[in-house]
């Protein structure tokens, strides 16, 4: 019996294959990253076809580099950057315009629209999303409109929209003389704004509101399950694809936030705080959103999430645009090497603000700078701003009925800063956890593939195979921590610009 899973992890910045074997634990990594285009202010996009043939690259190198044949894979799991929209042609798979990013803001005036429309409370109530340019419906409306002759064979049945993980479903169980797959599973239809997260379908009414023909929408399915199989072309063996969920949900999964009040938060190049809120779904009334969290064997379970569009990416931009870093890793050494923040703060609003704010027109500020401020000072106020924003985020959970959780299990690439951890820790003033596999995002979606097919008895055994590396205790005395925060606040409101 094969006994590995193949993780496809598509994120935002690079994409990455991790074979796994049945004790969850990483054999072999590939990973790559591709380019990001920017055509204008606040767009941002991505080639799916350089995806795909990245993607198959990438599995080919994992199972190679964990010295196995297609033959002892079990079955493969996707995760992917959520609410980036992808429309391509029915036949062939042919993307008609390059990937809409879940950052792209080109739709911000139309959801401003809907707002005035007076329709925020009805999308709210079905899909437990504020109307955002964030989510994948407007960006649907706008390659139908803006591509010549998209909407006319999009109603005709010749075009379908999906997120990362449809499109690479389509495109991993098609191939020449055969049509792929068009699904996706609950956790990414939930991030729409089409979906209503209650009767766990889609929505009409939200079609009519978004002009969203609905033969273009891929079927709905468990996150675990079968969903096609996966051409022999691939890696020379026909395997099932077992398991899908977007990044932050997989990464609930890999967390193993099985529990009501169980919290997770991923650091990425953006930062996805959620908690799980158990089989009942409650709207926020802080502006954090209701989401999916995972579904199997058609049952869903919820949670609140708050999103913050920039973490690692203001990162990446101290490295590839200031030029001040050569690596992510140099950030912590840089911001152990100064006493204090000497009053310097990063607001990170390079593509708006996320919750609790949803301010798509607000843009980065780098505030308190004197002649004494140097790029330490800079490197630190980045990483900060991490813990600000999360700091944010648990603030607005509390204020919904969120009880304070005893740790808050964090996951991503920037958790492998300790200084970044401890800061988390000192601002939250809870208890951090960080797991042994920090790649938990892939990690949950071979667990989820997993479980289909046999690996995993059930979420018992997924939990008890999570394992904490170290726990970050806070030691910030209560009178900084205000402090910080306040002058956190403070740099905030000043790039508001709405109330």
């Amino acid at each position: 019996m094969a006994k590995y899973i193949l993780a496809i992890d598509q994120g935002t910045t690079s994409s990455r294959a991790i074979v796994f074997d049945a004790a969850g634990l990483p054999v072999a990594t590939a990973q790559k990253e591709f380019a990001q285009h920017y055509p204008a202010d606040g767009w941002v996009e991505h080639d799916a076809e350089e995806i795909w043939r990245d993607v198959q690259s990438l599995m080919r190198e994992a199972v190679a580099k964990a010295g196995l044949r297609g033959s002892d894979i079990a079955g493969i799991g996707i995760t992917n950057q959520r609410e980036t929209t992808v429309v391509w042609e029915r036949d062939g798979g042919r993307p008609i315009h390059r990937a809409i990013v879940w950052q792209d803001r080109r739709t911000a005036d139309i959801c401003r629209q809907k707002i005035a429309d007076g329709v925020g409370s009805l999308v709210q109530k079905k899909t437990g999303l504020l109307i955002d340019s964030y989510f994948s419906a407007t960006k649907i409306a706008w390659l139908l409109d803006h591509v010549p002759g998209a909407r006319a064979r999009a109603e005709k049945g010749e075009l379908c929209f999906g997120t990362i993980d449809s499109f690479l479903l389509f495109r991993l169980t098609g191939g020449p003389g055969k049509t792929g797959i068009h699904a996706t599973d609950a956790t990414n239809a939930s991030r729409t704004m089409l979906f209503d997260i209650t009767r766990q379908d889609w929505d009409e009414v939200l079609l009519k509101i978004f002009d969203v023909p609905p033969a273009m929408l891929p079927r709905v399915l468990d996150c675990s399950g079968e969903f096609g199989i996966a051409s022999a072309d691939i890696l020379g063996h026909a395997i099932p694809v077992t398991g899908i969920a977007g990044d932050q949900q997989a990464a609930v999964f890999g967390q193993a936030c099985f529990q009501p009040g169980m919290v997770k938060s991923t650091y990425g190049t953006g930062c996805f705080a959620l908690v799980n809120i158990g089989p009942q779904p409650v709207l926020s009334t802080h502006r954090l959103l209701t989401t999916v969290a995972y579904r199997l064997n058609g049952k869903p379970t919820y949670a609140l999430e708050g999103s913050i569009f920039v973490a690692g990416a203001a990162v990446k931009w101290l490295r590839d645009g200031l030029k001040i870093v050569g690596g992510a890793a140099e950030t912590a050494t840089l911001a152990a090497g100064v006493p204090e923040n000497h009053g310097v703060y990063l607001v990170p609003a390079f593509v708006g603000l996320g919750a609790p704010y949803w301010d798509p027109d607000a843009r980065g500020a780098l505030i308190g700078l004197t002649l004494d401020t140097g790029r330490a000072h800079i490197a630190r106020a980045a990483l900060e701003a991490v813990a600000y924003q999360t700091r944010d985020l648990t603030a607005a959970m509390k204020a919904d009925g969120a009880e304070k959780p005893t740790a808050i299990r964090v996951d991503g690439g920037m958790v492998a800063n300790d200084w970044l951890c401890q800061f988390l820790a000192d601002m939250l003033d809870v208890a951090v956890e960080r797991p042994k596999v920090i790649e938990t995002t892939a990690l949950g979606a071979a667990y989820l593939a997993g479980l289909a097919v046999g690996l995993y008895a059930g979420l018992d055994a997924v939990a008890y195979g999570w394992h904490c590396e170290r726990r970050f205790e806070p030691r910030m005395n209560a009178e900084t921590r205000a402090r910080l925060y306040a002058g956190w606040q403070k740099a905030v409101r000043r790039v508001l610009t709405r109330d």
